[in-house]
């Protein structure tokens, strides 16, 4: 599935940007990587630098949608489970747009299906919270209310993106994003201020993700950072923690709608984005991957 890509976006200065290259096509890595002032980082390392950023992107959204299917045929309700379902092909359109733009950015020649089906655990970079075990509703909901809290301000600046392909999924996924965390907000709320076992599970739920939300505000994981500040400098990626304050906000006012409290504690995993995952990933991977994988000639 492709994302619902805008026919253009507005660029920084408010004007109409170009159209979203097709998948398959070369856009143009933003900005020269002379401009002035951000020093003599070679065209390579920040070509590298982009698509690993992007890489990390895409592989959120796959995963993310990946679990979200596992709810298909065992969600609490009928209309939850085409909700559940929507979602996920949101996310699997999100991260079809930025794999292709992955796999155009330096490397081997992939495409989406390749960087999708063919790497090892090692390989993929998306954050730890993404690939967590859905446990009950509850607590999924509790993953995508601080996952969508990131993810809808992430795409609201990344819609005036240097990078035409990554601007034009991060337009269209900005809406789709706003749709999933009032989704998800709604859940916390009705289950958080609902009955005392509701309320046990949603709070039990929160505290069990609530420390991997922590690695989503964490620099990139290039040399020293560097290159990750020469990207944001050239307006072709987010500086992670500058959506810490919004995403704080959302999140502390959803969960003290919801009469929850807001978990403590100083343990914060993190390692997705060097490709270091939990051991409930290989199992996800192994599913994900399975036919492609028994069927590598195959085509249809």
């Amino acid at each position: 599935m492709t994302a619902d890509a805008a026919s253009g976006h507005p660029g920084m200065d408010g004007a109409r940007a170009p159209a979203t290259a097709a998948p398959g096509s070369e856009a143009p890595l933003g900005a020269p990587v002379t401009s002035p002032g951000l020093g003599d980082e070679p065209a390579g390392a920040l070509r590298d630098a982009a698509r690993a950023y992007v890489l990390g992107l895409g592989d959120d959204a796959l995963i993310l949608s990946h679990r979200l299917t596992e709810w298909v045929t065992r969600a609490p309700a009928l209309e939850e489970e085409l909700a559940l379902a929507n979602v996920a092909l949101d996310l699997l359109g999100q991260a079809r747009g930025l794999l292709e733009r992955a796999g155009q950015l330096g490397g081997p020649a992939s495409t989406a299906d390749d960087l999708a089906y063919l790497r090892d655990a090692r390989g993929f970079r998306n954050c730890l919270l993404v690939e967590l075990e859905n446990g009950d509703f509850a607590r999924t909901m509790a993953r995508q209310l601080l996952f969508s809290a990131w993810q809808l301000p992430l795409y609201e600046r990344l819609r005036h993106s240097n990078d035409s392909a990554l601007a034009g999924v991060a337009a269209a996924g900005a809406r789709e994003a706003a749709y999933h965390l009032d989704h998800a907000a709604l859940w916390v709320r009705r289950l958080g201020d609902g009955t005392d076992e509701s309320h046990r599970r949603m709070q039990e739920g929160l505290d069990a993700v609530w420390p991997y939300a922590a690695e989503l505000f964490l620099p990139e994981p290039f040399e020293g950072g560097l290159v990750l500040g020469a990207l944001v400098q050239r307006e072709l990626a987010v500086d992670p923690a500058a959506l810490e304050p919004v995403w704080s906000a959302t999140v502390h006012q959803v969960v003290t709608e919801a009469t929850l409290e807001v978990p403590t504690g100083d343990w914060r995993p993190a390692g997705g984005r060097q490709g270091l995952h939990t051991e409930a990933f290989g199992f996800l991977l192994a599913e994900l991957q399975s036919l492609r994988r028994t069927e590598p000639e195959a085509s249809w």
